[in-house]
Formats: structure tokens, C-alpha cells, sequence
């Protein structure tokens, strides 16, 4: 297949977590595409340390291992350090890419979901049917949606899966405090969640040119169904 450029969403949140759902990052790398990182506004990420832990990867060292080394290596090849910054995005540097990724953690709930330039790159990538996935907290993302041209959702209507509010709460109270519900928050704007056993094991949702999965078991599944819509 011939390497297609993809463009993968960051947060300048100072706190988010990889764990798998960076897989879809490395099979992307692995199938040779190129990928460009994009955030607010152009900032280093900065993991959460808590996503560090060898308790975020249910004490498995070689799993946190791996993923340590893809940020290493995407560092060093794939400008991780240095995202462009949305406002510099165009839309004709946007026809150039084959789709868009959003990775999960909780960073899209602190400055993606209102970001008025992300919805403006969504919605392009929405207008010309182009490939777009988001995993976890991920879909949180879309809701920018709203703050660029009409004001509408353009995902009203769509089915998406996304980190459930069971699991959000399960999460708040091991942790403490209270964050938004990413399902609420998408229903609320019209999207059709597709929730239960399926998402809890790693289901994937794809509806139209958007693949959607609600936890990090689905970053696999997830992978391998957006290089499928970026490969035809």
C-alpha cells in the first residue's frame, strides 16, 4: 500500500495517559505512513505520571516498556516533541492527509472539545469523507465540531462508541474528583452511543468515514479498521 499522510490530534493538556491507546499510532508507523502531529497550540505533550506507573498497565513491565519506547520513537522520527499548531493547518495542506487520528486519555476533555480550530479541521475532514478514528476519551474531540462553521454537530446522528460514564465513574472513584462524561456529553449533542458488554471487551464502531472505540482493548480492532477506510 502506498504511504499516505495521516494527521494524529494532540492535547496541550499537562496531564493525559497513553497506555494502548497509542497502539493505533504504531501500526500507522508500522505500515509505513506518514504521520504529522497537531495540537492547540504546538506545545510538547507531557504525560501524566500517574500513566507512568506500572499500576497504569496492570503491573505489566514489557506493555509499559513498549509504550515508552513508541513515544521514544516517535520523538525521534515523527516530530512528536513539536506539533504543528491547528491555526497553522489549512485546508489545503488538510487535502494532502488521508485521514485523522485522536488518541484517548483524559487531555480531549480539557481543551479539545470547545476548540473552534479543531472543529474547523474536523469538519473538513467530515466534508470530504475522509477517514477520521478516535478512541476512549477521544470522541470528546468531535463536539468542537460545534465551534466552527453553523454551530451544528456534524456528527448528530452518528453511532459512536467512546469511554462509557460506568467506566468514568469506576475511574473517579478510585481516583477521586469528578470529570466530564464523554458519553452524556455526546449523546447530549446527538450522537447515538453504542454502549454496553461489546464496547466493554473492545468493540469498534464505524459509522460513515468515523471509527470509534470506547476503552484501550479497542485500540487494536481500531487500528486495523482506519488503515482499512485510509487504504481504499
Amino acid at each position: 500500500m502506498p504511504s499516505k499522510r495521516i494527521l494524529i490530534i494532540l492535547s496541550n493538556a499537562h496531564t493525559f495517559l497513553f497506555k494502548k491507546a497509542s497502539r493505533p499510532d504504531a501500526k500507522l508507523l508500522d505500515a509505513g505512513h506518514e504521520v504529522t502531529f497537531a495540537s492547540p497550540k504546538g506545545q510538547e505533550p507531557t504525560p501524566d505520571p500517574n500513566s507512568e506507573q506500572l499500576l497504569a498497565y496492570a503491573g505489566n513491565f514489557y506493555e509499559r516498556q513498549y509504550e515508552q519506547d513508541l513515544i521514544e520513537r516517535m520523538r525521534r522520527e515523527n516530530g512528536f516533541s513539536h506539533p504543528r499548531p491547528f491555526s497553522t493547518m489549512k485546508d489545503n495542506e488538510l487535502a494532502t492527509f488521508a485521514g485523522v487520528f485522536i488518541p484517548g486519555g483524559h487531555a480531549p476533555l480539557q481543551d479539545l472539545g470547545a476548540n473552534a480550530e479543531l472543529g474547523r479541521i474536523l469538519r473538513y475532514f467530515h466534508q470530504e469523507n475522509k477517514p477520521t478514528a478516535a478512541i476512549c476519551h477521544g470522541p470528546y474531540a468531535l463536539l468542537s465540531t460545534k465551534e466552527a462553521g453553523d454551530g451544528s454537530f456534524v456528527y448528530d446522528g452518528y453511532n459512536i462508541t467512546s469511554w462509557s460514564d460506568a467506566e468514568e465513574q469506576f475511574v473517579e472513584s478510585l481516583w477521586g474528583g469528578e470529570v466530564e462524561k464523554v458519553e452524556s456529553a455526546l449523546r447530549d449533542a446527538g450522537a447515538v452511543m453504542v454502549e454496553g458488554a461489546p464496547e466493554k471487551i473492545g468493540g469498534t464502531t464505524l459509522h460513515r468515514e468515523l471509527v470509534t472505540g470506547g476503552n484501550p482493548l479497542a485500540a487494536n480492532d481500531l487500528g486495523e479498521r482506519f488503515l482499512k477506510l485510509i487504504s481504499v
